[in-house]
């Protein structure tokens, strides 16, 4: 297919360290370089073999320049080098960069990964932001929402709740059913404690409508992945995931700037990703949604088309989003209980995909088909958020 990424490339490696709350004495490069060489050794390879790195720290902490200081770290000498610059999305956006840069010949095994630290000894960065940004810095910093995500995404909860009706007893479902899967994962921050919706809905407020378990879980940790060339993943140890379609969609960044703000852009998104990968709403088989929070799963779910607009409430009600059920979705858990690495959260739902291709899941395997698997990630609030399909064979 001209324009198409479809098959050029297949994820063949993964690696990803279990989330933390904190990990003392380990800054962002030393995370993510033991989660790379975990991802490197599940390939079959050598470092020797990669020449394509797309890397970053989470939002890119530190300044510019992380792959040479990652390249020098490991002992890597690429060929070709680049960053993400796609926050939460940057998961999904890695392995597209990964697979267009083999299309044109620029690499042919490329390292990709994140890490975030949490380190309680280390010294604390003072915020700061672009002072010459006068969208942030004159209207939203005086005078906007609670300082961090939760009270712009509260802003679309409640903007939703008051359209459509999905109140927090609505909303908790996706909490409850991540956290049964997240128990069957024990890789998951939550694997040993059950939710329920009574404990949603009377977990405290952290920005009205959004209360504390529909929020996703910080932590320290990192994760990365290998991606290679389609006839040399075909020659690897292990079962190749092909990546087939994907896009990203950026309508805006600041929620102050648009008009309808629960329109998430993974539909955008789903939209060249469908296309690309020849595949619809309707043939896919597993769902690793980004779910900063409860909120963010259900509109993305309804702009990549997997109910109509406003329709999630009573369309929920028929689906299943465990690892067992009809609809499975976030089989590790998600970023609500599995535990979100920073931006290194949307990378963990690329390698929960590819686990669950390889039938290589354990105890929260999905016991029906895994052929075709989709994954998102999203960036700010609802500013930038990707898609992407991934198969276990390489042509439809």
């Amino acid at each position: 297919m001209a324009g198409s990424l479809r098959g050029v490339a297949a994820i063949v490696g993964i690696g990803e360290l279990k989330p933390e709350r904190q990990r003392r004495g380990q800054d962002a490069m030393s995370l993510l370089s033991e989660a790379c060489y975990l991802a490197i050794q599940d390939a079959g390879l050598t470092k020797r073999d990669i020449d394509g790195m797309v890397m970053e720290p989470e939002l890119a902490v530190g300044g510019g320049g992380f792959n040479p200081k990652m390249a020098e770290h490991m002992g890597i000498f690429p060929r070709w080098a680049t960053s993400s610059d796609t926050q939460g999305a940057a998961g999904v956006c890695m392995a597209l960069q990964a697979a267009a840069y083999i299309q044109a010949g620029l690499a042919s095994i490329v390292l990709c990964g994140i890490g975030a630290a949490i380190d309680p000894d280390a010294p604390r960065r003072r915020g700061g932001g672009d002072a010459t940004e006068t969208a942030t810095t004159e209207f939203q910093n005086p005078f906007g929402p609670t300082v961090g995500a939760n009270g712009w995404y509260a802003l679309i909860a409640q903007r939703h709740e008051h359209l459509y009706g999905t109140t927090v007893d609505k909303r908790a479902k996706v909490s409850v059913d991540f956290r049964y899967n997240a128990n069957h994962n024990p890789m998951a921050i939550f694997h040993d404690t059950p939710l329920t919706v009574e404990e949603v809905v009377n977990s405290r407020v952290i920005a009205d409508p959004l209360h504390l378990l529909e929020c996703v879980m910080p932590c320290a940790g990192a994760c990365a992945y290998v991606v290679a060339r389609a006839d040399i993943a075909r020659s690897l140890r292990r079962q190749p995931t092909y990546i087939l379609g994907g896009g990203l969609g950026i309508p805006r960044n600041n929620l102050t700037h648009v008009g309808e703000i629960t329109l998430a852009p993974a539909g955008l998104a789903a939209r060249d990703a469908f296309r690309m990968s020849g595949y619809g709403p309707r043939d896919i088989q597993v769902r690793e949604i980004y779910d900063s929070f409860t909120i963010t799963v259900i509109c993305e779910m309804e702009d990549a088309g997997f109910c109509q607009k406003g329709e999630w409430v009573e369309w929920s009600k028929d689906q299943d989003f465990t690892f067992k059920g009809n609809f499975p979705t976030n089989t590790h858990g998600g970023n609500l209980s599995a535990g979100q690495a920073s931006t290194a959260g949307g990378c963990a739902q690329v390698t929960e995909a590819v686990r669950q291709i390889r039938r290589d899941g354990g105890d929260h395997q999905v016991p029906g088909p895994t052929d075709i698997v989709m994954v998102t990630g999203s960036g700010g609030t609802f500013a930038q958020q990707s898609t992407m399909i991934l198969g276990s064979e390489a042509a439809l």
